[in-house]
């Protein structure tokens, strides 16, 4: 577990993590913007209260860690009060910097993966196609209670949830895309999201990048760290970084797209991970990586006059990923990519810019609490009578579609790269 990071780039600039809590008045204007506190209505669980916490524990002052470590728990991170919040306090970072400062250990598996990620992805790219195998066989669904019995129900309750099970992982799939002598116009980052578990949203996504902006590159990079950041491994989420910089250098110029928000809003972050006195050339290289990054829906965005009208007569509505939204400040890029290709078909979702619940494993390790989030999201969808709902993260793709099978089975979720690549296939053949 390490240290906090003590220092945190605000709207406001670079801050001690004291100056940026102290920017929180506690006027509590960001409540009815905070999903946990929506469907609590518990102060512990809003984001001025979550602040409160992070300020009593950096004054030394905090008398009940485990109340403190459930409320930050309990944070979906998703940055709508930083949004709605006059102050733009950073209250996601800050939460973060107090689950740090609990000192509480993740999940051993989590740490495994995350140490995974950095010492063998090959690894873990095997261990992940066997156990897709046991899931198309049916075989998963016998282990459930034995990894319940070890200690491991976020497994048991992933196996249950998500439906993927690829028969080829995306570094495949792209091998059987990619045109020899692939040229440098742009580069693709490989989420792990899409990399791992929707090959396909991979697939989609070089498809229409390939077709909008010409032959690119694959970066085959690593994990962006988002996960080894946000379970508290920071040198490892520091080592990632480190290795998707270098890797972006030697690509030469370009812009870098990605296809997950939750990771493309990370890799935005990196120069907040190289802040200390002795960082200052890997800041400076961080901060030179990051503003080539892009999330693909800015580029489905900016061609959208490009974009044909898709052959789907069904109702359409788009889902903002919160950290395509709050993360990125990305509203009307995804839009109008999306109104391009349904035409009369979109409409607006009502509170299509809440929080679904996913929020990565989120949903499986406060599985009551994010079903009653998820609840609103589907009423959403149903009462404009979606059938296809588009959105642009992997968490987002896992809740929505067992939100859907639960709850509203006439609705389907696509990624916005999947929505454009049919519509590009539909109009072009390509």
């Amino acid at each position: 577990m390490s240290e906090p990071l003590g220092r945190l780039l605000t709207a406001l600039g670079e801050r001690t993590d004291y100056d940026a809590v102290s920017q929180c008045s506690r006027c509590g204007y960001c409540e009815q913007a905070c999903p946990t506190y929506v469907a609590t209505g518990r102060e512990a669980y809003s984001p001025r209260g979550r602040n409160q916490l992070v300020r009593l524990m950096l004054e030394g002052k905090l008398e009940d860690p485990a109340a403190a470590e459930e409320a930050l728990s309990t944070c979906l991170l998703c940055g709508a009060c930083t949004t709605a919040c006059y102050g733009k306090v950073a209250t996601p970072d800050l939460v973060l910097e107090g689950r740090r400062s609990l000192r509480v250990r993740p999940h051993w598996l989590v740490r495994r993966l995350s140490r995974l990620m950095i010492e063998s992805p090959g690894t873990l790219a095997r261990l992940l196609k066997l156990g897709y195998l046991f899931k198309r066989l049916g075989l998963s669904r016998l282990g459930r209670p034995l990894l319940r019995a070890a200690g491991l129900p976020v497994l048991a309750a992933m196996d249950e949830h998500v439906d993927e099970a690829p028969r080829r992982l995306l570094d495949e799939e792209l091998d059987a895309l990619r045109a020899p002598g692939e040229g440098s116009a742009w580069s693709y980052f490989a989420p792990c999201g899409p990399r791992y578990l929707f090959p396909r949203v991979g697939a989609a996504t070089w498809r229409a990048l390939t077709a909008l902006l010409g032959r690119g590159r694959f970066l085959e990079n690593s994990c962006c760290g988002l996960l080894a950041n946000n379970y508290g491994e920071l040198e490892d989420a520091r080592e990632l970084a480190r290795r998707n910089i270098v890797r972006a250098e030697a690509a030469g110029a370009g812009q870098i797209v990605g296809d997950c928000s939750s990771c493309v809003a990370f890799l935005k972050s990196y120069p907040q991970l190289f802040l200390g006195p002795s960082d200052a050339e890997w800041r400076s290289r961080a901060e030179a990586f990051a503003a080539r990054v892009r999330d693909a829906v800015e580029v489905y965005g900016e061609e959208a006059g490009r974009l044909p009208l898709g052959d789907d007569s069904a109702t359409v509505v788009y889902h903002d990923s919160c950290r395509a939204l709050n993360g990125q400040g990305l509203k009307e890029e995804p839009r109008r990519a999306v109104k391009s290709c349904s035409g009369s078909c979109y409409r607006e979702m009502p509170d299509a810019g809440v929080c679904c619940g996913g929020a990565g494993a989120f949903a499986f390790v406060h599985e009551e609490l994010s079903d009653e989030i998820l609840k609103r999201k589907v009423g959403g969808a149903a009462s404009v009578q979606a059938r296809v709902v588009v959105t642009s993260a992997t968490s987002c793709l896992i809740q929505l579609a067992r939100g859907f099978r639960k709850y509203y089975p006439e609705a389907r979720v696509l990624h916005v790269s999947e929505f454009v690549a049919g519509a590009l296939h539909d109009r072009h053949g390509t």
